[in-house]
């Protein structure tokens, strides 16, 4: 394993060391990447376009994260608590789905979600969309988009969180008079929190660089910083800029990780206590 492990790192550490080479070199007449000592492709990220599509990007992602933990609890606990004999075989319809290409999927789901898919005629039928209504080439398709894409990574750390629940705490919630809903909310949501703070660092990282939801499910101005990551290096030809924010994805990313992190240790201290 150690071999693997110091191949894998090896590599990890030469593509970062490029990109951050790439980043303070500069471009020849033809496009070409040079390298050299030049912090203006740095600087070029204060423009406020550069700073409106991170804090986009952003946003998606926290949005899509708060949707995927709605739609992802309900799931776990169905299957963690009431699946019974059936937990395995409803997992296994949740996940192999999921190993079907990415784009592939994105593709499917764009004709879902087109003028003439399934979902506008249903909302269409029961008065809530008129033929004016579009979701394609809008903020909610690439959401959703997003949150069809990453889903299944909140469901599997909330099912295993809930899988190692005591699940005597809901009866004690419950024997205390606190409801379904006020036994959830202070009993299985607690209980169960690592696993939703893994879950959303899963989508979130993923959701951030993702650039396939906002090409096919969003216009011009749903690009997110994964789209201008890929024009940089495959349109634009200046992989300098390309490299830069590149650099600044993975700080911002980083930052969430470190986030997580830190709290992780914080609870197992508490645990330990």
């Amino acid at each position: 394993m150690l071999p693997g492990t110091l191949w894998m790192t090896g590599f990890l550490v030469a593509s970062l060391l490029l990109v951050a080479t790439l980043a303070l070199g500069t471009t020849d007449p033809l496009g070409n990447p040079r390298f050299g000592l030049n912090f203006e492709n740095f600087a070029a990220l204060a423009d406020p376009a550069y700073r409106t599509v991170l804090l986009r990007s952003l946003g998606y992602a926290l949005i899509t994260c708060l949707i995927c933990l709605a739609v992802a609890y309900p799931v776990a606990y169905a299957i963690a608590l009431r699946g019974g004999r059936f937990k395995s075989l409803l997992i296994a319809a949740i996940v192999v789905p999921f190993f079907a290409n990415y784009l592939v999927r994105m593709y499917g789901w764009s004709v879902v979600l087109s003028d003439d898919g399934p979902v506008l005629k249903a909302l269409r039928a029961i008065g809530l969309a008129d033929t004016d209504t579009k979701i394609l080439q809008t903020a909610p398709g690439v959401i959703a988009g997003l949150v069809y894409g990453f889903v299944v990574f909140m469901i599997i750390p909330l099912y295993a969180a809930m899988e190692r629940m005591d699940t005597s705490l809901i009866e004690a919630g419950r024997d205390l008079y606190g409801g379904p809903l006020r036994t959830f909310l202070f009993v299985t949501v607690p209980a169960t929190r690592q696993g939703a703070a893994a879950g959303c660092v899963l989508v979130f990282l993923p959701a951030m660089g993702d650039f396939v939801s906002a090409q096919l499910m969003g216009g011009p101005d749903q690009i997110m910083i994964g789209n201008l990551i890929q024009d940089k290096f495959f349109q634009g030809q200046n992989w300098p800029l390309g490299s830069a924010l590149t650099i600044l994805l993975m700080a911002v990313l980083l930052l969430g990780m470190l986030g997580y992190l830190r709290r992780t240790r914080k609870d197992e201290a508490e645990a330990v206590r």
